[in-house]
């Protein structure tokens, strides 16, 4: 069978999950962090991703890689289940800080009242202030010991510091004649400090939910098929290549694999992003951790462990939430700025107000206010926390994020260039047009040649019958299939001989297109498109008569259309690339309205084409198939790999879109955007706040009657990372 264009660089992504291609800053995953050994389930360490996520806003500073860095993740490593510690420390702190209040003479004259006396009333608030710093200020001190071992400025350091200078001159008050002390500041102040962190670190776990829901998809067990049909449930991570396990009805499938026998529909969201369940039946590949319908599944074990595409997506995801992006950077540096400028204002707070004033309760009460209130909680939070949103929505999006960096650079991007075949196109033969000469409908015409090449395994062929089942057209039965080599096929029903083929079976049968036929061949060959004929004639061959010609062509993907509109509504320009010939290129670009299109192109040529539009000033983003396209996914300012399915090894993409859909590159882009303006906002409430808080929390305001005491400061200094927290979560809502 003829056929006059195809795109022969397309190639299918081979599955590779090799540890190398997870490599960050010079440090390999390791396992555990996939195959979570306690639970027999391939998830990462996910107190370990929680406490890098602390850790990331714990400290401000970029540091140096390798050895320091290695040392300072290990400082950091003691971090799990902070959000439970910081809720029970904070009830219980409060419980304490119930009596400080009561019998502090501060809180007393401040609400106007007063307590009766009794023999040691004196000793209570000191006694509870006590319990307070130890039980609820000790966490504080502690995570400070990192910071001052590495020489880092940090918010633990700020507020170890305002409590210890609230806490020591509290109790120096007692032997100190005519001082007040404010101990209820001090408790105070620690129950907000809890306070903050437990809602942080709960906005933390919030944001890795949807990472934890893709680790609780793998079942602890599997139903293993032994020899005459026996059945033993096995621990996933017991199962190997090559067995055989039974999947019921509503089950989640243990591992990758192939289906071997059975029929069902198997949803694939939380891993694809697929909304809809997609049919399996024998030879079909399906993936450990997706959710198996109504029919029995026989599945042969293909992969396990963190071998598995469930496994490399979490990798994936952790990896990046991980790395720092150049916001991160900037976010970094500027709450280490903040520190030595929080520093350098309470030193000159305690250098005015003891010229003013004199050195007393009121001097250290500013100094502790402005520590307490430059504590960059909200500083440090507003970039990790968005990442971690980003990573993990666009995960169950079927949205991949390789490289940060990637993703934050998408927003700017101004063009898009599509390889054509697999990305704009499905890849595959389809008829996109048909013309009959005898007393024949379309439909018809498309049964009988659906029918004769009902045997075929030729990609035309495929085409034909696939464009008939998707206009559910009944096809009749014909049997005495024959391939005739070169120039097509032949099949009979009880009463003709049907065949269908290009030219050369014309040519066989000696037999001349009538004129409508030939004008069609003319226009649609034109076009770049392939054309066959079908062809009937009684069972001896004779009166053989052109029934039907039939275009097929590369079949546009139904959502590219409307992928390409909307980027253009968005500014952006959209090019074409393709190894095809300038008539096929010229007529996919004229149906999608590509003004921009690159025909002939050998893989190798791809990458300049990226640099021809680069070099005219634009940011260019490449969308392929991650293989052939790969030195121009890399040359790209943005590289998107397209329906590479589960394989995230793919190196030479930022982006890794599961699904072979171009409204997801649309998707991306408007992640992309949601997520830097999430940090931009986040970056200016933090430190906007902090520019008008520090001079208040200092006294600027004092000679107008405005004084912030240290708990205010903390209030304030709280609030602000709180809405840092609720903006970062808004995220979710992000239409995408």
């Amino acid at each position: 069978m003829e056929h006059t264009s195809s795109d022969s660089s397309h190639e299918d992504l081979p599955m590779k999950m090799d540890h190398e291609h997870m490599m960050h800053q010079g440090h390999t995953m390791p396992p555990e962090h996939a195959q979570h050994e306690s639970s027999s389930k391939v998830m990462p360490n996910s107190s370990h991703n929680m406490s890098e996520m602390q850790a990331g806003h714990e400290q401000h500073a970029s540091h140096e890689e390798g050895h320091e860095h290695a040392e300072h993740q290990m400082a950091h490593a003691d971090h799990t289940g902070h959000e439970q510690m910081f809720r029970q420390r904070f009830w219980v702190s409060l419980i304490l800080t119930v009596p400080v209040l009561l019998f502090s003479s501060g809180f007393q004259e401040l609400l106007g009242f007063t307590l009766p006396t009794f023999p040691g009333s004196q000793w209570i608030a000191p006694a509870f202030s006590l319990a307070i710093f130890i039980y609820g200020g000790l966490p504080f001190l502690r995570l400070a010991g990192p910071e001052i071992k590495n020489r880092q400025p940090g918010m633990m350091k700020l507020i170890s510091l305002a409590i210890s200078i609230a806490f020591l001159y509290s109790f120096a008050t007692l032997f100190i004649p005519g001082q007040m002390d404010f101990f209820w500041e001090l408790a105070t102040l620690i129950d907000i400090m809890l306070l903050g962190h437990w809602i942080e670190m709960r906005s933390i776990r919030q944001a890795s939910g949807a990472l934890n829901a893709l680790a609780k998809l793998m079942p602890d067990t599997a139903e293993r098929i032994g020899e005459n049909d026996t059945i033993e449930f096995v621990p996933v991570q017991d199962l190997q290549k090559g067995d055989l396990v039974l999947v019921r009805p509503g089950a989640n499938i243990p591992a990758d694999g192939v289906v071997v026998e059975g029929e069902s529909a198997v949803n694939e969201a939380m891993l694809t992003g697929e909304s809809k369940p997609v049919s399996k039946k024998k030879g079909s590949s399906v993936l450990g951790g997706s959710i198996n319908g109504d029919g029995s599944l026989r599945i042969q074990v293909t992969a396990t462990g963190d071998e598995t595409a469930l496994a490399g997506i979490m990798r994936l995801v952790e990896q990046a939430q991980q790395s720092k992006s150049a916001t991160q950077v900037l976010a970094d540096r500027a709450a280490g700025w903040l520190f030595y400028i929080s520093i350098g204002i309470a030193v000159i707070t305690a250098l005015v107000w003891s010229l003013a004033v004199g050195f007393n309760v009121t001097v250290l009460e500013r100094v502790a206010t402005v520590l307490v209130t430059a504590c960059p909680h909200a500083l440090g939070l507003a970039i990790p926390l968005v990442v971690q949103i980003t990573t993990t929505l666009g995960a169950s999006n079927g949205i991949l994020i390789r490289d940060r960096l990637a993703l934050e650079k998408l927003h700017e991007i101004d063009t898009v260039i599509f390889d054509k075949t697999g990305t704009l196109t499905e890849g595959r033969f389809g008829v996109v047009g048909i013309r009959t000469a005898a007393n024949l409908s379309e439909e018809e015409a498309l049964a009988l040649a659906a029918a004769v090449e009902g045997d075929s395994e030729h990609s035309i062929a495929k085409g034909i019958r696939t464009s008939a089942e998707e206009r559910h057209i009944a096809v009749p039965h014909m049997e005495a299939f024959e391939a005739l080599k070169g120039r097509g096929a032949v099949a009979q029903d009880e009463s003709h001989k049907y065949y269908i083929g290009g030219s050369r079976l014309l040519d066989m049968l000696n037999l001349t297109l009538p004129e409508q036929l030939a004008s069609f061949e003319s226009e649609a060959s034109s076009k770049g498109e392939s054309v066959v004929h079908l062809v009937r004639a009684n069972l001896d061959g004779s009166r053989a008569e052109v029934l039907a010609a039939y275009a097929v062509d590369d079949v546009i993907r139904p959502e590219s259309q409307e992928a390409l509109n909307r980027l253009r509504e968005m500014g952006i320009q959209v090019a074409m690339l393709t190894g095809d010939s300038q008539a096929v290129a010229k007529s996919v670009a004229t149906q999608l309205g590509i003004d921009t299109y690159f025909a002939q192109i050998l893989p190798e040529e791809k990458e300049s084409k990226v640099q021809q539009l680069q070099a005219e000033g634009k940011k260019v983003a490449m969308v392929g198939d991650g293989v052939n396209d790969a030195p121009a996914l890399t040359r790209a300012d943005v590289g998107i790999a397209i329906g590479s399915g589960t394989d995230v090894a793919v190196e030479s993409a930022g982006i890794i879109l599961v699904q072979n859909n171009p409204l997801d590159v649309v998707k991306a882009i408007e992640l992309s955007k949601a997520s830097y303006n999430k940090m931009i906002q986040n970056l200016v409430w933090a430190t906007g706040y902090n520019v008008i808080a520090l001079p208040l929390a200092a006294g600027a305001l004092a000679p107008a009657g405005l004084v912030l005491s240290p708990a205010v400061g903390a209030i304030l200094m709280s609030l602000s990372t709180i809405i840092v927290a609720i903006n970062a979560q808004l995220l979710r809502k992000a239409k995408i």
